[in-house]
């Protein structure tokens, strides 16, 4: 009989993409980066468009902390994940802030999309993707 994905795989991801968003309030890079695979792969919305590795993902953040009133949002509007036995996405609508032209707070909503693989056991972020509806 082959094995079914369990509802805890789904509650594993929420859990790690709720705690991911937290750290990112936190400005805590090394909660940030947990549970991320070595070799990431970024598509973001500023250049660079793609980043590849953890020090690559890494640096990423400097700009997003740049341009970020305090203090920090990164919350998690809606969140929907699908889980299998070694392999899991998730798509979240996110709204963070950005410094407008005179320095006042201007909310951001952007898209996230998540795809995860359950190595060893845990589950770790291959592939990230934000991306903001084009007008």
């Amino acid at each position: 009989m082959t094995p079914s994905p369990s509802p805890d795989d789904d509650l594993a991801v929420r859990t790690l993409l709720q705690e991911w968003a937290a750290a990112v309030r936190r400005q805590d890079r090394r909660a940030i980066l947990a549970h991320h695979s070595p070799d990431i792969v970024l598509f973001d919305v500023p250049p660079p468009l793609e980043s590849r590795g953890l020090a690559g993902y890494s640096k990423t953040w400097d700009l997003f902390y740049s341009a970020q009133p305090l203090p920090v949002a990164f919350d998690i509007v809606r969140m929907e994940v699908v889980a299998g036995l070694d392999v899991a996405f998730a798509t979240a609508l996110m709204r963070c802030a950005e410094n407008g032209p005179k320095g006042e707070r201007q909310p951001l909503d952007f898209r996230l999309t998540v795809g995860l693989r359950k190595i060893k056991g845990e589950w770790l972020v291959l592939h990230e993707h934000h991306s903001v509806p084009a007008l």
